[in-house]
């Protein structure tokens, strides 16, 4: 009789564990699905080879909302997904040429943001609106640290911060005050129906 509990309880953790591991494989299918969707918003600016892209509103959201294992997870899945040649890198590109090239370093750049942003939020470091603002600046700075220093490499340091800062700054803070509200907002019904981001 005691066996056959133990035996029960074993099979009910292992079952929990397949549960919890399906559901975290789908939401970070869900969130690079939504990332690469977003990269597909793309405004090309003639002075520089990177575009603005959707991609970075799409970033902090999914690290926000993931948390970090699955956030960085999920945009592992992206970039493992555009490498292997599936069209979900900007203008629909793929391969691994795209991580050599000059928006190579924004790309790495998205799961060390995702990681961030997903921690400081599960740190309810993210509690407060400005604190909100805080994290997704810091979340977006991170993409900038990985994207200009690697577009440095590609066309020079004395013009990575003109072609790969300067020009997205005012967009990039936009992207992260309409993120600020879409998690607000979030949070806000959640709370409502019992339960917190």
């Amino acid at each position: 009789m005691i066996y056959a509990d133990t035996s029960r309880q074993v099979l009910r953790q292992r079952s929990a564990r397949w549960a919890t591991l399906l559901s975290d494989g789908v939401l970070m299918a869900l969130g690079a699905l939504c990332v690469a969707l977003f990269s597909q918003v793309v405004i090309p600016l003639p002075f520089t080879p990177v575009p603005v892209t959707g991609q970075t509103l799409a970033v902090l959201l999914v690290g926000a909302l993931l948390g970090s294992r699955r956030g960085a997870g999920s945009l592992l899945m992206y970039l493992g997904s555009g490498v292997m040649g599936l069209p979900v890198f900007s203008t629909g590109m793929a391969g691994l040429a795209r991580l050599a090239g000059p928006t190579g370093g924004y790309l790495v750049g998205f799961v060390a943001a995702a990681f961030l942003v997903g921690l400081l939020c599960e740190r309810w470091v993210a509690r407060r609106p400005a604190a909100l603002l805080l994290v997704l600046a810091i979340g977006s700075a991170v993409i900038y640290l990985f994207g200009v220093s690697w577009l440095a490499v590609t066309v020079g340091a004395e013009k990575s911060l003109a072609l790969g800062l300067a020009p997205f700054v005012p967009g990039d803070l936009l992207k992260i005050s309409l993120a600020a509200v879409v998690l607000q907002s979030y949070r806000v019904f959640r709370s409502r129906s019992g339960e917190t981001l």
